[in-house]
């Protein structure tokens, strides 16, 4: 395979995985999960990502380049992130208020409508925002979701320049992981007023950042390849910053914390079987 190829590859395998965040957004279209599953959810993408960094990124890094390659290339990812969320501003995904976020549907009496769909109960095609503060919210994690998608599209990329098995695999695995994350922003946008299909449009372009990073990274490592060990265990200390600092406070928000704890054993059962199916 040349090398352009092994490039497109692993653009098209992120791309793949990128929409995985826009079908969580459909989803929260559809249909709101409840506190329960919400955090099951959460649950499983913060398994699929920390059992993905240490039993594949950091363990293949391990073994390709040792343990200083390893280690050092973790603590710039973790690093990383740390600078990146000091920076940027956006709002982790347990910050939103959970009385607003959990607010079921509900009728405004005064101007005799519902808030969030019409009055005979069709999705809501027009914006009306209902609660400022949440929409902003809304936006500010979907911009956080965006930054994470960015070195979670160098995972890919590298994992592909490394061995093609191995970029499917992380890129399968992401693509799981993507789905409760699009779940994740979609929502306290349409329960902030925005109109259902375009906080499934945020979600879903949120995604594409993703390809981004992936482009970049097989870009980047075609020329310099010695440096893929290193970029494998550099998305892997970037996957758990993320999954710690963000994605396990999130989980347990709203309490249910066996439901938690069970996601996170499926999401790792999940990375478990895809790797012995795909012999990674």
């Amino acid at each position: 395979m040349t090398n352009t190829n092994a490039v497109l590859n692993a653009f098209l395998l992120s791309l793949l995985a990128g929409l995985g965040t826009g079908l969580g957004g459909l989803i929260a279209v559809i249909r709101r999960p409840g506190k329960r599953s919400f955090g099951c959810l959460m649950g499983i993408t913060a398994g699929v990502m920390i059992t993905l960094s240490f039993l594949e990124l950091v363990n293949e890094a391990w073994k390709l380049q040792g343990y200083l390659t390893a280690t050092i290339g973790f603590a710039a990812g973790a690093i990383f992130m740390l600078v990146i969320d000091v920076l940027i501003p956006h709002v982790r995904f347990g910050e939103v208020e959970t009385a607003q976020y959990e607010k079921p549907v509900e009728q405004d009496m005064e101007r005799g409508r519902f808030i969030g769909r019409h009055r005979h109960g069709r999705l809501r095609q027009t914006h009306e925002v209902v609660d400022q503060k949440l929409l902003k919210a809304g936006i500010l994690i979907a911009l956080g979701i965006t930054i994470h998608n960015i070195p979670e599209g160098i995972a890919v990329g590298a994992g592909y320049m490394h061995l093609p098995e191995f970029g499917l695999f992380i890129a399968m695995a992401i693509l799981l992981h993507n789905i409760p994350e699009g779940i994740a922003t979609a929502l306290p946008l349409r329960e902030g007023g925005m109109c259902q299909w375009d906080a499934f449009r945020v979600a879903f372009f949120s995604g594409l950042a993703e390809p981004v990073g992936a482009l970049a990274a097989a870009l980047f490592l075609k020329s310099f390849n010695f440096l893929i060990p290193g970029a494998l265990a550099f998305a892997g200390g970037v996957m758990v910053f993320i999954t710690l600092d963000e994605l396990i406070p999130a989980a347990r928000e709203h309490g249910h914390q066996h439901y938690t704890a069970i996601g996170i054993i499926l999401g790792a059962i999940f990375v478990f079987l895809l790797s012995g199916l795909l012999g990674v």
